[in-house]
C-alpha cells in the first residue's frame, strides 16, 4: 500500500482548520491540524510532514516566524504559505524565507488542491 502524504495545517482559526482537514482527508491525504503556534513550532522539532499548510497571522509567533525557523533548521517538508492578508508584500517575504508556495484565504478548494498537488510532486 502507498504511503499518504502527510500534512500539517498550522492556523489558529478552529473553524477554517476542522473543514480543510475533513476536505484533505477525503482526497486522501493523512491530516493533522495544530491551532497553537508555539505547539506547532515544538512538534515540528521532532516531527516530519510532507507539507506543512501555515498561516501568517497568529497569537504568539507568527507563520514567517515558525518559516524563518524551518528554513533556518533545513526542514525536508514542503511549506505553504495560507493567509487573509494576500498581497504582494506577504508572498514575496514568503518567497523571500523559502515557502514553496503561497495562497490567500477564503481559498478555493480546488485551486488549493492544486496548488498542493504541484508542490509536493514536482521539484
Amino acid at each position: 500500500m502507498a504511503k499518504l502524504e502527510s500534512i500539517l495545517i498550522v492556523d489558529d482559526d478552529v473553524h477554517i482548520t476542522k473543514i480543510l482537514r475533513e476536505e484533505l482527508k477525503s482526497v486522501g491525504y493523512d491530516v493533522e491540524v495544530i491551532n497553537d503556534s508555539t505547539e506547532a513550532l515544538s512538534r515540528l522539532q521532532n516531527e516530519y510532514y510532507d507539507l506543512v499548510l501555515l498561516d501568517i497571522k497568529m497569537p504568539l509567533v507568527d507563520g514567517f516566524e515558525i518559516l524563518k525557523d524551518l528554513r533556518q533548521r533545513e526542514y525536508p517538508g514542503k511549506v505553504i504559505i495560507m493567509t487573509a492578508f494576500a498581497d504582494i508584500e506577504n508572498a514575496m517575504m514568503a518567497r523571500k524565507l523559502g515557502a514553496n508556495d503561497f495562497i490567500a484565504k477564503p481559498y478555493d478548494f480546488d485551486e488549493l488542491l492544486i496548488t498542493i498537488q504541484k508542490v509536493l510532486y514536482s521539484e
